[in-house]
């Protein structure tokens, strides 16, 4: 069997429409940490912000909030996590049209991994462009 039977072929880049990354804190301790990381990213960064999660929130276990970016801000939004993440873990997955595969299987994570329960994602779903972006960055990463 080569390379060129169709379930050994390499996946595309193309399956991927955008990246999340979810920054994880502890709302009674950790909480201005991903304050300052939040505010950092807006600065130098063209993404889209989502809300907070004091609580838990679908497949996610602890407190957080989501960045989403298109795949051409992944090659410096994603090494600049990995200087500044301050002890947060991160997970940064790819959208495309499997939920659960990309939270569970095809992540990268920046810090500790923390669980994520998968049996809340679906196998099959529409693949999430970024999301229009919120930020106005001012500061050169």
């Amino acid at each position: 069997m080569g390379l060129s039977d169709e379930k050994d072929a390499p996946r595309l880049l193309s399956e991927i429409a955008s990246y999340h990354a979810h920054v994880y804190y502890d709302r009674l301790k950790t909480r201005p940490v991903a304050e300052w990381l939040r505010a950092a990213i807006g600065e130098r960064f063209l993404v889209r912000l989502g809300n907070w999660h004091d609580e838990k929130v679908g497949p996610h276990d602890q407190s957080m909030f989501q960045v989403s970016f298109p795949n051409d801000v992944f090659t410096s939004l994603v090494p600049w996590l990995m200087l500044n993440h301050r002890g947060l873990s991160i997970l940064v997955h790819p959208n495309t049209t499997n939920p659960r595969r990309d939270h569970l299987i095809d992540p990268i994570w920046i810090g500790t991994p923390l669980l994520v329960h998968g049996e809340s994602l679906p196998d099959e779903h529409e693949a999430e462009e970024a999301l229009l972006p919120n930020t106005t960055p001012t500061v050169v990463a």
